[in-house]
């Protein structure tokens, strides 16, 4: 905000909470940025700082100075980006193979981020920084369909949604032969693994993890899945299927070191083709499809070619 905001409490809300006060008037800031700003002394109770529950007693003058989003400290860049949708509240982008979701020690430039600090003029500030929300993300060479929060409104609501699964992300793969059944899940706990620190594994104890899955097409040696996710646990699907004794396709981590096809594949074949969630501010279940990328049709046109 430009100028502090002024608010009289009517006569009405005599006995709401402070924070409920505010959040009903400012829907853009979410519950929890409040609170931290009420604590920081940007809010005002009749010229006094109080705390987020304080019991109005109607009539009183509230005002609210947030300040403007600190910058984040990552590089904007000019780098194309296959955005499918944008709103003032979010965007959702079709990431490509081979880019980094979100910048880390050796990879701070080139990725996602970088290229939504270019992208986006409008960032209304996650947690009082300029930054895109990121709610959830696919590895390097995992390419598909990502939602990207512009406010703190769309964050909180975006990341509650995945949290309850009422969010939908559905994805394709091939993976290594012909599946038993024509449809199943994989109900296994996935941690770090125990003696390979850059792999996930499954292993008793660890985080939950649920996936299921279902035969799109079936091939002499591979098949073609479709995939949702109930949970969003690190490397979750490939590290399923390698579970189940199908790896993914070009997995260089969990699957063969060489693709027995004669396609030339630069990561897993999969691919996050559909997302579904209720948008923040209006509602409204929104659903976006991405087709898979040319070197994943390419693989699929061998297969049936044989």
């Amino acid at each position: 905000m430009d100028e502090p905001l002024l608010l009289s409490v009517p006569l009405e809300a005599k006995g709401q909470r402070l924070d409920h006060f505010i959040a009903g008037h400012v829907p853009d800031v979410s519950r929890s940025r409040l609170q931290e700003l009420i604590q920081a002394g940007s809010v005002l109770l009749e010229g006094r700082s109080a705390k987020p529950s304080a019991r109005l007693k109607g009539g009183e003058k509230v005002t609210l100075d947030v300040p403007p989003p600190r910058e984040l400290n990552v590089l904007p860049q000019d780098i194309p980006l296959d955005v499918v949708y944008e709103d003032s509240d979010l965007l959702v982008v079709n990431k490509p193979q081979g880019m980094v979701t979100h910048p880390a020690p050796g990879a701070w430039e080139g990725t996602l981020v970088n290229a939504l600090l270019h992208h986006c003029k409008d960032l209304s500030g996650i947690g009082g920084v300029a930054r895109p929300g990121i709610v959830h993300r696919l590895d390097k060479d995992t390419s598909g369909l990502l939602v990207v929060a512009k406010t703190d409104l769309a964050h909180q609501s975006l990341s509650a949604q995945i949290a309850a699964k009422t969010a939908r992300r559905e994805y394709r793969a091939i993976v290594h032969g012909v599946m038993a059944t024509d449809a199943g899940r994989v109900e296994a706990p996935i941690a770090r693994h125990p003696s390979e620190r850059v792999k996930m594994a499954v292993v008793p104890g660890g985080r939950e993890a649920l996936t299921h899955w279902q035969v799109a097409e079936a091939f002499r040696d591979a098949t073609l899945l479709d995939l949702q996710l109930a949970t969003g646990r690190t490397h979750q699907i490939r590290v399923h299927m390698a579970h189940l004794g199908h790896p993914i396709v070009g997995d260089p981590v969990y699957g063969p070191a060489k693709v027995p096809f004669p396609v030339k594949l630069s990561g897993q074949a999969l691919h996050a083709f559909r997302l579904s969630f209720d948008h923040p501010r209006t509602g409204a279940r929104m659903t976006f499809e991405a087709p898979v990328p040319e070197r994943f049709e390419a693989l699929l046109r061998y297969l049936r070619s044989r």
